[in-house]
């Protein structure tokens, strides 16, 4: 059966606000950078929330009208919420995309490498990065996490 796009006009009117708060890649799309979260808040009371797909962007209710997405990958999906009648109230589309602020890319032929610059530039995991540069920082990251869990007796 088609999902309906049926939002109620204060659905309408939240989704707008948020629209013109968070700057959309279109009219219709929600833009969420990768690694970042973003709080909706959703008048009607939503009662599901589903992502199209879970490895792009991350879905979590906080509350019936406190919805949290968080990019994860860079990529299109889609969320929707049903209200409490299992009604579609919200459908739209969600763009994750790269955070482009105090980021510096470093490419050599075919590998690049990325840098947080905030004031003094360290390297950064970013998706799209070669191989052994994002390896060496994710097992450095993930080894300083060890160190720290360790070091708190949990």
């Amino acid at each position: 059966m088609p999902i309906r796009n049926s939002m109620s006009l204060p659905g309408a009117v939240v989704f707008a606000a948020l629209f013109l708060q968070f700057g959309p890649a279109s009219a219709e799309d929600v833009n969420v950078m990768v690694d970042r979260a973003k709080v909706f808040r959703i008048e009607d009371g939503a009662s599901t929330v589903i992502v199209g797909n879970p490895f792009i962007a991350d879905v979590a209710m906080h509350d019936k009208n406190t919805v949290v997405v968080t990019g994860k990958a860079y990529g299109t999906t889609n969320i929707i919420i049903l209200n409490a009648q299992n009604e579609p109230i919200i459908d739209e589309l969600i763009v994750v995309q790269a955070p482009e602020d105090n980021t510096v890319s470093v490419t050599r032929k075919t590998d690049r490498t990325s840098y947080s610059c905030t004031p003094n530039c360290e390297s950064t995991l970013r998706l799209g990065d070669s191989p052994e540069s994002f390896s060496q920082v994710a097992d450095q990251s993930t080894q300083r996490n060890n160190l720290a869990v360790q070091a708190s007796g949990n």
